[in-house]
């Protein structure tokens, strides 16, 4: 029998702290371009304490329906904190979203939903994880995206080297970094301090656990060769689809049907070419039309058609087309289908217009997952490092964030 937390008292609401938390829930087939994003317009919200961060989704369904939104305190392992709501929050969750607007003169209707937090009905105390969880009227979970609250409190510095170790020469990119406290003071950091390394703000890829390899009067030095290497991978593929009628670089044909179709042209292995660098946006995608004005509410939403060559190195295992679109997600409606007629794995994904990023993704039978598989790995390719430090005191029973420090591989250096 499930709660129907959303019809608690508020008092009684405030005091009750979940047992668990789904992390990155995957939205329903209705739910659709989830954009969640700070300040600095990252593909992942890392905000300092009273900044804010904008949530923005589309309901396929045009239905106009009621959504409410709760947030969750975790510690660093991205279990639930013991704090209660009210020892982190401002005010009260579980509110209602209450900015929202039809889509307007589009093929396919929607509704366009909006949040920014904080807000006059809540806001953060604490710095931390968080996850914020979006339920329907029938308190069903609908999705939920993680973010981080940091203070200023520690000073991260950041270089990135190619590996050391000759099995990954040519592979590897290693971050190496060192942590200078300026606002707090560190008596015993190697049991209060802890970090997290994120490539490209992807966390099922962090590295978590790491201590200082030694210390310098304060300062904390982290200069690890494997235990902080990410594989490179390769610069993400990309198609552009904010003009409806107009083929660009990567768009091969455009049909209109129900809806519009964009058929890509058929991609290659990249693993055994050499690199060659083009910018991208590291899995992300932005929204955007040439068609109106209004890109959340005037863009259209168009099938977009993929395809891959079949290769013996896949077997019969499973081809995913990945990216930030679905929060990567490795799920049925992303998943290619063999077809015998041409030889190739096919898919197609209903999206909004805008520039995307992605890349083909590998699930094994072992339920192992590859994402360079296909498109190769190397220490040339540009990725955007980020560590996250957090602190517990003595007698503290949550985790906080006290700095954050980035890094990006084009000035990688042996």
């Amino acid at each position: 029998m499930q709660l129907k937390l959303k019809h608690l008292p508020i008092f009684f609401w405030s005091l009750y702290v979940l047992p668990q938390v789904q992390l990155e829930a995957v939205a329903p087939e209705n739910i659709k371009s989830i954009t969640f994003k700070g300040p600095t317009e990252d593909q992942f919200p890392i905000i300092q304490l009273g900044d804010p961060i904008r949530l923005e989704f589309d309901d396929l369904s045009a239905s106009e329906q009621d959504y409410y939104y709760r947030i969750v305190h975790c510690d660093y392992d991205w279990t639930p904190s013991e704090l209660l709501k009210s020892q982190y929050l401002k005010g009260t969750d579980n509110q209602r979203i209450i900015t929202y607007e039809n889509s307007y003169t589009t093929l396919q209707p929607y509704s366009n939903y909006r949040l920014t937090l904080p807000n006059s009905q809540v806001g953060f105390k604490v710095s931390g994880n968080y996850v914020l969880e979006i339920y329907n009227a029938d308190d069903e979970l609908q999705f939920s995206r993680r973010f981080v609250v940091f203070r200023d409190l520690v000073q991260v510095g950041a270089t990135i080297k190619r590996s050391r170790d000759f099995e990954f020469i040519g592979k590897k990119q290693s971050v190496q970094f060192t942590i200078n406290p300026s606002g707090i003071q560190l008596i015993n950091p190697k049991k209060e301090v802890k970090v997290v390394l994120l490539q490209n703000y992807h966390w099922p890829t962090a590295r978590f656990n790491i201590p200082p390899q030694f210390t310098i009067g304060n300062e904390l030095i982290y200069r690890y060769d494997q235990e902080t290497a990410f594989y490179g991978g390769n610069e993400y593929l990309n198609f552009d689809s904010s003009d409806l009628r107009a083929p660009t670089a990567m768009i091969s044909s455009i049909s209109m049907e129900d809806l519009y179709h964009h058929y890509l042209f058929t991609n290659r292995y990249r693993y055994d070419l050499d690199y060659t660098y083009f910018p991208d946006i590291n899995g992300d995608f932005v929204i955007r039309t040439l068609q109106g004005r209004d890109s959340s509410r005037e863009a259209e939403y168009t099938w977009v058609h993929f395809s891959l060559p079949y290769s013996e190195m896949l077997g019969l295992d499973e081809v995913y087309i990945f990216g930030k679109f679905n929060n990567y997600a490795l799920e049925n409606l992303n998943r290619m289908q063999y077809n015998e007629a041409n030889g190739k794995l096919e898919a197609k994904l209903l999206l909004k217009q805008g520039f995307y990023n992605f890349k083909y993704a590998i699930r094994r039978a072992d339920d192992t997952v590859e994402l360079n598989s296909v498109s190769g790995s190397f220490d040339y390719a540009e990725n955007t490092y980020t560590i996250l430090v957090y602190y517990r005191d003595f007698g503290d029973i949550y985790d906080s964030v006290i700095g954050i420090g980035t890094a990006n591989s084009s000035t990688i250096s042996n």
